[in-house]
């Protein structure tokens, strides 16, 4: 193992999660700081997030998330303090954005080379974090998964929230149309960012985006799934994309999530044979992260590198709603399921 010039420190402070319960459940423990093997890196936390990922695994309906207990955190940026035996010395010092699903609520955690990309300099680390998953999943479906063109519209799902937020920035300086869907209480805030706000509980809801939309619109970015994803996909015009990226109504409830993942994905099978030129997918962040890694990689490292290049320039802004010590991860969570904010809860180890 290398280590740089920070010291690596002898015991870590970490969030558990010890099972399904509370916010208030959440645990702040102490352990043995981990040790890199083969090409890890371990990092010095720097920033992480509550994403709706963390949320659903502490209801345990997060699927294929690990057995309690265990760290939760879906992504991560921050220092490189050493790497293990066969990584990359250069990394070390260097400050890294990863992926890692869970362990990311740590002062210090061992992470992925594979799934690590450098941040640029001049970003901060908590306005870096605000689009690690975020970023690359609003790219990917923006660019890879409906491949959106300058001069269409699209109408997207959960526009207050940590992806939606840069999904509509990305759009907007594509040259698109965005129509945001989501609570009145945040249609101010989309109306100063450029969007069309709907409310997404709105009865009429087909009737309002037609209005701004007759023919249709060219994709919809759908994370809530069930009877939303039927409406979404009449709200296509021709030619046009569903890309479903969650199913939240069935997550945020209490029945097997195997079923409604495997009806979503026939429904895009079935949905896509029609007759109407219209396409409907599954958005899944992880694709081809076992079965095509080398792809995996490089696609992360140009996608997320895309996204970091624009928040160093300034094009897009981290939409940051609130900034919370790491041992304060029971608050921090609370306040981010409230369903209130506009942006990411940041948690600063």
């Amino acid at each position: 193992m290398t280590s740089s010039t920070a010291p690596v420190p002898a015991t870590i402070t970490k969030v558990v999660l010890p099972g399904i319960v509370e916010p208030s459940g959440l645990q702040i423990t102490t352990a043995p700081a981990p040790t890199p093997v083969g090409s890890q890196l371990l990092v010095r936390v720097e920033a992480t997030g509550i994403a709706f990922a963390e949320q659903a695994m502490r209801r345990g309906r997060y699927y294929g998330q690990p057995e309690f207990p265990f760290t939760p955190g879906y992504d991560l940026v921050g220092r490189v303090l050493a790497v293990g035996p066969d990584g990359d010395r250069q990394m070390v010092g260097r400050r890294v954005a990863t992926m890692t699903k869970t362990g990311a609520w740590a002062t210090h955690t061992v992470v992925e080379a594979r799934d690590t990309v450098i941040v640029p300099e001049g970003i901060a680390p908590e306005d870096a974090e605000t689009v690690v998953v975020n970023g690359v999943t609003a790219w990917q479906m923006l660019h890879r998964a409906a491949k959106v063109r300058p001069g269409q519209t699209i109408l997207v799902f959960g526009a207050n929230g940590g992806v939606g937020g840069i999904l509509i920035q990305l759009a907007r300086h594509h040259g698109v149309t965005v129509i945001g869907a989501a609570s009145p209480r945040h249609h101010d805030a989309l109306r100063a960012a450029g969007v069309i706000p709907v409310d997404y509980a709105d009865p009429n809801l087909e009737a309002t985006v037609r209005r701004h939309a007759p023919a249709g619109v060219d994709a919809v970015f759908d994370n809530i799934g069930g009877d939303m994803a039927k409406t979404s996909f009449a709200l296509l015009a021709r030619g046009g994309t569903l890309v479903t990226y969650a199913i939240a109504k069935a997550v945020s409830g209490t029945g097997p999530l195997m079923m409604p993942f495997m009806k979503t994905l026939g429904q895009a099978v079935l949905w896509s044979a029609l007759p109407n030129g219209k396409k409907a997918t599954f958005y899944d962040l992880w694709a081809g992260h076992t079965l095509r890694p080398a792809r995996f990689r490089r696609r992360l490292e140009e996608d997320l590198g895309h996204v970091f290049e624009l928040l160093r320039t300034g094009t897009i802004t981290a939409n940051i709603a609130a900034r919370f010590p790491l041992t304060e991860a029971v608050a921090a969570l609370e306040l981010a399921e409230s369903r209130t904010l506009n942006g990411k809860v940041i948690l600063l180890p």
